[in-house]
């Protein structure tokens, strides 16, 4: 892949890199000082950076340069060095560490920049992905034609431990960390490693990181084991992305010291609604259960449902130990194997559960609806309910479609009012997007014996609507009191930016499917029908993440937005607080403004939202981990044998493949392939054999082999089968 030629980049040049043309060695000097703001330089100096070499432009240099400062271009000092005089701009941002050589950084959206700022890893001051840090822009953009910089402070580190393997030798040790973005190893003295031995899985804190050193020091403050067993790699995501291991002891022994009854005076301050037919629907192996739901026929011939929610709030007090632990956790996280809760056992399982035949403390959203599912009236308040039954999603759903057992009668009923409620949602505009999630059937030691993708029933559905329609209806009652203007814990979605959205038209469209978004096309309606028309496909899975990637993210604010994804006008979290601290945020507020309380700062509930949102992130980033983890796993452990997949992503040093079968993505390496020399056709996404014109495009049905897994960097290294029945020549 060689670079073409530029016949115009050659004026003004003669061979051996002469320059002839004044104006052209002006414009060199004169950006290359720009980039350089801060520094001086004499003309020998220039005459290196430059690299020129022949006498005519060499003896050219040092005149150019006094009249560049004679025109006041550039600064010239008494001892004639010179130096840039235009003012560099000052930003603040994130570093996302790409790889070894340079780093990106993201500027704060009050800069309005519409592009990343590149940096040297030279001029990084030792930032890593993550960090906060304020840049200067060099006022010229470098060679690339970006916008570079250099980082003047570092304001605040993202993290200082990271989980890797320990390599001992005889003098001194180096952790190597597992996170990708991670570039340098870390240095330990062998006094600081806190007896781990050679090949150990260890967290490492980095304790010094002199301007002077390459690498950083630290210190290893926990031996997680054996790299490769369960139990070690667990712990290492864990520890990787910051997630708790335990509860400090004083969060637990506030928790333990809450009284198991509820008092009578309580009680009486809340509708009782404990005598109408209550039941919970979770997964099978759930042991907390955030809501419930009530069903009865009113005198009038109308239904009563009630959507009754766990009452955290009332054993979760403001500033308490176990307050302080929900806030920093926001959310319950769910790896591969385990639940690491918000909440204490106690709280979780224990005293907020709903669970059956016991009277529970909730706050509940209670609907009357006629025979269509339209809401005629609506009640929010706290409420004690008592759940009938404890039903698993199978179970209902067999009553269901057995139109027998428990509730039988009541689960239909509330099945149609919910596929009326679907119904009327997406045709105002809902997006269907039905993700494959994947589960993993564990033996006792972690081991993965198999792998099933989740189905979701109609059961689903319906506690899906009818949740949506309770988180709605709050959002809705709180917005209408005061026109939005009371301070509010939202959950938004943006419209999709219109770019994006095109580029993910584009991939769609090498898979053979057509996206309409036009003017004058609703967008919703096109991407609905794209997720029907790619229901059952091999190639389903992959479009459904990029189109939700292609989507700008939910999030939690105070600022009264819309959803897009379904097509809400206000949206909240007011369903899951025994696993969501914004759920609970919302629980607190909503009873401020049943009790008519004025509306609170908003400022400190939206520091609470922006921090909520990316421990969100955090769990969802987590969660993936475990679960590639264990696909690396499974792949290691399955069949030897061939497998089909879907090419789901072409690169210039490999192609993505998901295996139809497990769902798991591995890469074919172009190092790896043997038949031909491969180029990258970037425009076109896809490989071109240079001999024999062999392509590899996006959604093309292969056979691959596994050839490698590795653990620690989560990766599956494949390789083509049959390469004649599964390239075409085009």
């Amino acid at each position: 892949m060689g670079r073409k030629s530029n016949k115009n980049s050659q004026q003004g040049k003669k061979k051996g890199g002469k320059i002839t043309d004044s104006a052209q060695l002006a414009r060199k000097v004169l950006n290359f000082l720009d980039n350089h703001y801060g520094q001086e330089f004499n003309a020998k100096q220039i005459i290196k950076k430059l690299e020129i070499r022949d006498s005519l432009t060499k003896g050219a240099v040092e005149p150019v340069m006094h009249k560049l400062a004679d025109s006041g271009s550039i600064s010239k000092s008494p001892r004639n060095y010179f130096s840039s005089v235009k003012e560099p701009e000052f930003i603040e941002g994130e570093v996302d560490f790409v790889n070894p050589r340079f780093a990106y950084i993201i500027p704060d959206s009050k800069y309005g920049l519409d592009e990343d700022i590149q940096v040297k890893e030279a001029d990084l001051k030792h930032a890593l992905d993550g960090d906060r840090v304020r840049i200067m822009i060099h006022p010229a953009k470098g060679r690339s034609g970006r916008q570079e910089g250099k980082v003047l402070e570092i304001l605040e580190r993202n993290r200082d431990e990271f989980v890797g393997r320990v390599e001992i030798s005889p003098r001194f040790a180096f952790v190597v960390p597992d996170f990708k973005k991670m570039h340098h190893d870390i240095f330990v003295h062998k006094g600081d490693l806190g007896g781990a031995e050679h090949n150990q899985k260890v967290v490492v804190k980095m304790t010094e990181w002199r301007e002077e050193d390459k690498n950083p020091t630290g210190k290893i403050i926990r031996v997680l084991g054996k790299a490769g067993e369960h139990e070690v790699e667990i712990h290492s995501i864990m520890a990787e992305f910051g997630l708790p291991f335990e509860y400090p002891q004083e969060v637990e022994e506030e928790a333990n010291a809450i009284p198991d009854e509820i008092p009578e005076k309580e009680i009486k301050n809340r509708r009782d609604m404990r005598d109408i037919p209550t039941f919970t629907i979770d997964p099978a192996d759930a042991k907390d259960f955030d809501d419930a739901i009530s069903y009865r026929i009113l005198e009038n011939g109308n239904y009563e449902i009630g959507v009754h929610i766990a009452d955290v709030t009332h054993y979760v007090k403001p500033n308490t130990k176990l307050e302080k632990e929900a806030y920093d956790r926001a959310t319950s996280v769910y790896l591969v194997d385990r639940t690491i809760p918000m909440l204490p056992e106690r709280l979780s399982n224990g005293l907020c559960s709903l669970r059956p035949n016991e009277d529970k403390l909730t706050f509940s959203c209670v609907f009357e609806m006629d025979e269509n599912a339209d809401v005629l009236n609506h009640w929010i308040g706290r409420t004690v309910t008592h759940s009938d039954r404890r039903f698993a999603y199978e179970e209902a759903q067999e009553c269901i479609d057995k139109q027998e057992g428990d509730f039988f009668q009541e689960l239909t009923l509330l099945n149609e009012l919910a596929k009326k409620i679907r119904k009327r949602r997406f045709d105002k505009g809902a997006v269907n997007f039905e993700t494959v999630e994947v589960k993993f059937k564990l033996d006792e030691k972690g081991t993965p014996l198999g792998l099933m993708v989740k189905e979701r029933k109609d059961i689903h559905k319906l506690i899906e609507e009818f949740m949506l329609l309770a988180n709605r209806t709050v959002a809705e009652y709180v917005f209408n009191q005061n026109k939005g203007k009371d301070t509010f814990v939202y959950r938004i979605h943006d419209n999709p930016d219109t770019e994006r959205l095109e580029t993910f038209a584009n991939f769609a469209k090498k898979f053979g499917h057509e996206l309409k978004i036009g003017e004058g096309v609703r967008i919703s309606r096109a991407l609905n029908q794209l997720m029907d028309e790619i229901v059952g496909k091999p190639e389903q899975n992959v479009l459904e993440q990029l189109a939700i990637r292609s989507m700008a993210k939910a999030k939690y604010t105070t600022e009264p937005k819309g959803h897009f994804g379904l097509a809400f006008k206000h949206y909240t979290h007011f369903t899951s607080p025994i696993r969501r601290y914004p759920d609970m945020m919302v629980h607190r507020l909503l009873q401020h403004y049943l009790d008519e309380g004025k509306s609170p700062d908003a400022e400190t509930w939206e520091d609470k939202c922006v921090h909520s949102s990316e421990r969100e992130k955090r769990a969802a980033d987590s969660e993936r981990a475990s679960i590639k983890y264990k696909q690396v796993e499974y792949m290691a452990l399955a069949e030897d044998k061939d497998y089909e997949g879907i090419v789901t992503g072409v690169t210039e040093w490999g192609v993505f493949v998901e295996i139809t079968e497990t769902k798991c993505e591995g890469m074919v390496r172009v190092t790896d392939m043997k038949d031909d020399y491969y180029e990258f056709d970037e425009k076109n996404m896809r490989l071109i054999g240079t001999r024999n014109k062999k392509m590899i495009t996006l959604g093309e049905k292969v056979m691959v082999r596994v050839i490698a897994t590795d653990i620690d960097r989560r990766t599956i290294d494949l390789e083509f089968v049959n390469d004649e029945q599964n390239y075409k020549r085009k």
